[in-house]
């Protein structure tokens, strides 16, 4: 056991330099040479060419016959393993009050998919990134809700409407404000129930927030004390971003409950 950590430690060391990894990413894209890829980072050939010795000698790259280096299946797999701790350092300050809540290791696992995402900070600009996500959908529209702000409704309905599907998933415990089941009914939310355009279930303890649509998507993990936190979230149209979205609220969605409108209270 002590050798595994001793052979793990020794590859943080070897990834412990921002021009390294450049080179192992850049690598990811297409073979190189020394000299071109030192003009690509703006480095001389023969700080690059240490570093090229250095993932070798770690069995990270290798060169072929033409002298055009490449990654080995071990770096490539390295390269996966990465983004998790790009997206983790980029969000530190993030992670200091909020954690994972409810989501299965998993896909914490999988954590580096989310490294393309952009923080959305304040309740209204995430608010905004919604009905943006609304607007944009042409397909479905899926959501986790644990709280559902007022303004919202109408915008979404009005896109289901339009023939887009909806799937959502309550939180036992939603916050849903009054007025929410008079406007329900005004906008005819029975009716496209019947139709099959609206899906919905619940879920005991979920408090992680999703939204996403067929291109982009948005999500909020919760704080230390296990709160769903809609002020502060991660947006991206990446399509990893978006797959983990997808995944996750499909595994949300299989594990949920039928929905009971009598366990909502405004």
């Amino acid at each position: 056991m002590d050798n595994i950590y001793e052979n793990a430690a020794d590859d943080f060391l070897e990834l412990a330099s921002e021009q390294r990894l450049n080179i192992i990413f850049k690598l990811l894209e297409k073979k190189s040479k020394i000299s071109n890829m030192a003009k690509e980072l703006h480095a001389t050939v023969q700080e690059v060419h240490r570093n090229f010795e250095r993932l070798a000698d770690a069995g990270l790259v290798i060169k072929d016959r033409d002298g055009l280096y490449d990654l080995t299946t071990y770096g490539k797999t390295m390269c996966t393993q990465v983004p998790s701790l790009l997206f983790l350092s980029k969000n530190r300050k993030y992670f200091e009050n909020h954690d994972f809540g409810d989501v299965p290791m998993k896909f914490i696992q999988r954590i580096g998919a989310l490294a393309g995402g952009q923080q959305i900070k304040g309740f209204v600009k995430s608010l905004e990134q919604w009905k943006s996500i609304y607007k944009n959908a042409d397909e479905f529209i899926y959501e986790i809700f644990t709280e559902v702000p007022l303004d919202l409704i109408e915008p979404l309905l009005t896109k289901v409407k339009q023939g887009v599907k909806l799937n959502y998933i309550f939180s036992e415990s939603v916050i849903v404000p009054k007025g929410r089941k008079d406007l329900l009914n005004k906008l005819g939310m029975k009716d496209l129930i019947e139709k099959g355009l609206v899906e919905r279930k619940m879920r005991t303890g979920t408090n992680v927030v999703v939204v996403l649509n067929e291109k982009e998507a948005c999500i909020g993990f919760p704080t230390l004390d296990g709160v769903a936190d809609m002020r502060e979230m991660f947006y991206s149209k990446d399509p990893l971003f978006h797959e983990w979205c997808l995944d996750y609220f499909r595994y949300c969605w299989y594990n949920s409950d039928s929905f009971q409108e009598s366990k909502i209270h405004e």
